[in-house]
């Protein structure tokens, strides 16, 4: 009975956070669809300048469900026993990242630089990059799992939306190009988005279904 209801409990966990990634993804994608937003040039405007929008409300909803839905599912993972001490630092950076791109709020350049807009960039950057290495981190070693396997492809396919950013960044000094206009910005940070939200929701899967198989195994 208490392993039965164990298993319960992990799927629980692992679906509430799926839940709260799906609506995340439904609050972001109407920000592309419902003005004012609408009309942002995606392609170059960050996903961020949507939270300084009459509808900003929707996109600081969305971070913080994802967040908390990345909280319910590293829960998952840890009672899964498919977390070390690495990938849960990854994932708990990822998810700090993600309340502190809602906290500090991205430059606003009618204004111009802020103090905010700096921490709101370092944010962004710890929670893009942390997520895939802390997911690499749990799925590696068992990347004899079909779960696991799907986890890493998706977390190399995040780092690698990555490296057009990173590109730019370390070639500006030689083209003299400001890296933010050197590629469509808004385009690759939405890729990049995409890519982490479906290794959180990977993540939740490979929780669930390993949690799943192990109770089939008689003790």
């Amino acid at each position: 009975m208490r392993g039965s209801l164990g298993v319960m409990s992990d799927r629980i966990f692992a679906a509430a956070g799926g839940v709260c990634v799906l609506a995340a993804l439904v609050l972001f994608g109407g920000l592309h669809v419902v003005p004012p937003t609408a009309d942002l040039d995606w392609s170059r405007r960050t996903i961020s300048q949507y939270a300084l929008m009459e509808n900003g409300w929707a996109f600081d909803t969305a971070v913080l469900l994802l967040a908390a839905g990345s909280g319910a599912i590293l829960v998952a993972l840890l009672r899964a026993g498919l977390a070390g001490r690495g990938a849960v630092t990854g994932i708990l950076l990822w998810i700090a990242g993600l309340v502190g791109v809602v906290w500090f709020e991205k430059h606003n350049w009618a204004v111009g630089p802020s103090i905010n807009g700096d921490i709101h960039r370092v944010a962004s950057v710890v929670a893009f990059l942390s997520l895939p290495v802390g997911a690499l981190l749990a799925a590696l070693p068992r990347r004899a799992e079909r779960g696991a396997r799907l986890v890493v492809a998706a977390a190399v396919i995040a780092l690698l939306c990555f490296t057009p950013i990173l590109a730019a960044v370390l070639a500006e000094p030689w083209t003299g190009v400001r890296w933010w206009r050197a590629i469509p910005l808004g385009g690759v940070e939405r890729l990049l988005g995409l890519a982490e939200v479906i290794t959180v929701m990977l993540l939740a899967r490979w929780s669930a279904t390993t949690r799943s198989r192990s109770s089939l195994i008689p003790h």
